[in-house]
């Protein structure tokens, strides 16, 4: 599988401003189909579109750093409850 860069992806988007999507393809030699996804990805998300591989997009970031947060947390919570109930035993 062929994989484009941030600039090919966004240099073709705006190729489809001058000529039709289906010329455009052609001319790229990439599915049609393809390009019509890469047009709508920088209609969503403008300038933030196409991130890149292994990369997010700003918000699914904040998105995956707080669901990490909230594991932690969890844990820690499970850690302090253990704990809280050995104590509670030995006092007795």
């Amino acid at each position: 599988m062929k994989r484009y860069d941030k600039h090919f992806k966004e240099e073709a988007v705006r190729l489809v401003l001058e000529r039709p999507a289906p010329a455009v393809a052609k001319e790229l030699d990439i599915h049609e189909n393809t390009l019509y996804k890469w047009i709508g990805q920088y209609k969503k998300h403008k300038e933030q579109a196409f991130p890149g591989s292994g990369k997010l997009m700003p918000e699914d970031e904040e998105t995956r750093r707080l669901k990490k947060m909230i594991a932690d947390l969890q844990e820690e919570n499970a850690i302090l409850k253990k704990a809280t109930a050995i104590f509670a035993k030995h006092q007795k």
